[in-house]
């Protein structure tokens, strides 16, 4: 049970997004340009960020969404589920490998990455700029995780809500949606 009232039709962050819509902007925004906007990583790789940090922090709800649009995005759910279960032998490139092992570092503590994950990463391919990105998804999910779990938020009724959430997230991004959430009451 939430700690706060929120609309029982939206479980997890959106929700929380609804319940203050000036703090839930600018989150918005962040979180469309990461994952959305233009980057030499694939809205693919964006979402495997996202899942790694959230399973990491043991955030039902996130690693639940997020995974169902990684999965969407890549017409198939192994690679999700591999890079949760050990990410050094999931089938991506030697990059994300690097760059998956520095969000979920991160997602535990800025600190516990260090030169060699840069090092590592680097030498695989990553530019500045995918490094930068990757820590700041990591640290915006973490954000996230933490927001919708010290909240209590609830997870759905129904767990097909992950893959119309999914198809949300994929076809129109993290922006909110024009009309609003009403059409998801019961």
């Amino acid at each position: 049970m939430p700690h706060i009232p929120l609309e029982s039709h939206l479980p997890g962050i959106t929700g929380l997004l609804e319940y203050n819509k000036v703090t839930a902007q600018p989150i918005r925004d962040l979180t469309q340009i990461l994952l959305r906007g233009p980057s030499t990583l694939s809205e693919f790789d964006r979402e495997l960020i996202a899942t790694i940090v959230s399973h990491g922090n043991q955030c039902k709800f996130c690693t639940t969404a997020h995974t169902a649009a990684a999965d969407l995005l890549a017409g198939e759910a192994e690679t999700s589920q591999k890079i949760k279960e050990d990410i050094e032998t999931a089938p991506v490139s030697e990059k994300m490998k690097a760059l998956l092992t520095i969000a979920k570092l991160t997602g535990q503590s800025g600190r516990n990455v260090t030169p060699t994950h840069i090092e590592r990463a680097k030498a695989a391919g990553a530019t500045d700029i995918e490094i930068h990105d990757t820590v700041l998804i990591a640290a915006l999910f973490s954000l996230y995780n933490r927001y919708v779990d010290g909240m209590g938020t609830a997870l759905p009724d129904n767990p097909a809500y992950y893959n119309v959430l999914a198809e949300r997230l994929v076809n129109h991004g993290y922006t909110r949606l024009p009309q609003g959430y009403d059409h998801l009451k019961k």
